[in-house]
């Protein structure tokens, strides 16, 4: 088994400057992240994630990512029926953007790491180190069998022993010569991947619960998290950082959030009223069929489905710009993130208004550092 190497002492450390990184995650499957008939109708198409990519480019964001779904949730609005490749979608949009970095998802269960080694050595290559990579351990059960990809008798924990032998084997191939190991879910014999990374892509997860927080901690960069309001955003990212100090290692914690913009806060208020008066009931059946709480292996609903029954898949702010400004502040005042990855219901109507009326405030108020790398 290859194991982690030592990170250097004093490099790529989180810094402390007290800035946050602002990025989107790209609507790249149709109708982004609110259940409903009446929100607006993303396509999902590459067009789309296109203009919404060098708008954030544009106006001075950090970071976008796409995740990647290969079955979506069905519905009166089929929701995430359509989806575009991730790796592939934001190998194009490193093409089209010289700045923002480009973080692509991949999960573990479905490609060979010296596959995903090479793919994301490539993005490097396109994107001139600005690369990124998001490690999905799995969950989606229907999402997966429906192509004779799941994993069955891999509980979750044991998911991250075959993520942990994953992202090893891919780090190895981006920094030796060649590799060799025989792991309990991997086997590489004298394995060549060049090139490498000019650098050292950017590591992600979202694995909250305890083994997830040690992968992290020992392998990635960075923790997205699912809390909702600002008391549960605190306490999971400070829950988090613990973690990872407890084991020897920092670690950067973002979360998601989506924004809906009103000329007033009444009329914001009204639009995600609008919203919820078209909640698609049968999308979220299929959401939670797909993470398996329907059958007897889970038995229980996680935070981003009890999410989604509010019509919005994650927590939201709602108001002016003005009002946005310090609800936002407000959070990277009361927690420890790092950043914020935005959604927006429109992104093509709504990131010119974050970046002439919200971003500015929040740049004066929260410089933003440089996404470090800090895994070995």
């Amino acid at each position: 088994m290859i194991q982690s190497q030592p990170r250097p002492s004093g490099f790529g450390l989180p810094s402390d400057t007290g800035g946050r990184d602002l990025g989107i995650f790209m609507p790249m499957a149709n109708g982004g992240w609110i259940l409903s008939s009446n929100a607006p109708a993303l396509d999902g198409s590459y067009d789309y994630n296109l203009k919404a990519a060098q708008l954030a480019e544009e106006i001075g964001l950090d970071f976008i990512m796409a995740m990647a779904k290969y079955r979506g949730y069905g519905g009166e609005t089929k929701h995430w029926n359509a989806s575009l490749d991730s790796p592939m979608m934001m190998a194009g949009l490193a093409q089209a953007t010289s700045r923002v970095k480009v973080w692509a998802t991949v999960h573990t269960i479905l490609q060979n790491p010296a596959v995903t080694a090479k793919m994301i050595a490539t993005l490097d290559q396109i994107s001139h180190g600005r690369a990124g990579l998001n490690v999905v351990t799995g969950s989606y059960r229907g999402e997966f069998s429906q192509m004779g990809a799941w994993p069955e008798g891999v509980d979750h924990d044991e998911r991250y022993v075959l993520a942990t032998e994953w992202i090893r084997a891919i780090k190895a191939l981006w920094t030796q010569d060649a590799v060799s190991m025989e792991g309990k879910y991997f086997t590489l014999e004298d394995c060549m991947s060049n090139p490498k990374p000019s650098t050292p892509p950017f590591l992600v997860c979202a694995g909250t619960s305890k083994v997830g927080i040690e992968f992290t901690a020992n392998e990635m960069d960075a923790l997205f998290l699912s809390g909702g309001d600002v008391e549960e955003l605190a306490k999971a990212s400070a829950g988090a950082k613990a973690g990872a100090a407890a084991l020897g290692s920092k670690i950067r914690t973002y979360s998601m959030m989506t924004i809906v913009f009103g000329e007033s806060d009444e009329a914001a208020e009204e639009t995600a009223a609008h919203f919820r008066a078209g909640f698609d009931e049968g999308a979220l059946h299929g959401m939670m069929r797909a993470y398996g709480f329907l059958d007897s292996e889970i038995g229980k609903e996680n935070a981003f489905t009890k999410k989604a029954r509010s019509t919005f898949m994650t927590p939201h702010v709602l108001g002016t710009p003005e009002t946005v400004v310090e609800r936002l502040s407000e959070i990277f005042e009361k927690t420890s993130l790092d950043g914020l990855m935005l959604i927006f219901p429109d992104y093509h109507a709504s990131l010119p208004i974050f970046g002439e009326k919200v971003l500015p405030v929040l740049r004066e108020r929260f410089p933003a550092d440089a996404v470090a790398t800090t895994h070995g």
